[in-house]
């Protein structure tokens, strides 16, 4: 089945592109992020992070696979989202990290909220671009 490509209706102008700038700039910050997980590559924060938050960080590094999944969530989600390939899937399964990268900033780091809200912005917007392709999971009572 082929997935809805909503750019692609016959509009013209800016608004045609906007699903593609979406996508991609969505892409682009979780490939970063996720890669960053695992090469460290980005410098950090001149200002340390509060005491909740690197509580949090160190549990999530002490369980031994938690970070790593997290990390390799972004990646592959965020490459996915940069192939235009199963879009509509790499949006729900990013979804949950989203809820907890902006709870994280609202409660533990406030100082990161504003680029976490962009995040859930985009994936909000993106969501209901493809809506159409979340119709049949979204059936009351599911047949066999």
């Amino acid at each position: 089945m082929e997935t809805t490509r909503p750019y692609q209706n016959g509009t013209r102008g800016f608004k045609r592109w906007m699903p593609v700038v979406a996508r991609f700039l969505m892409g682009f910050i979780f490939t970063v992020a996720g890669l960053n997980g695992f090469l460290n590559f980005l410098p950090q924060p001149a200002k340390a992070l509060p005491e909740g938050a690197m509580t949090f960080a160190g549990a999530m590094v002490q369980t031994g696979y938690l970070l790593q999944l997290a990390m390799g969530t972004q990646l592959a989600t965020g490459l996915l989202l940069l192939c235009n390939r199963w879009v509509p899937l790499a949006l729900a399964v990013i979804a949950p990290v989203i809820v907890n990268i902006v709870a994280f900033h609202m409660f533990l780091a406030p100082s990161g909220l504003p680029p976490a809200l962009v995040v859930l912005v985009l994936e909000v917007y993106l969501a209901w671009i493809y809506r159409e392709n979340y119709l049949p999971m979204l059936v009351w009572r599911a047949k066999r």
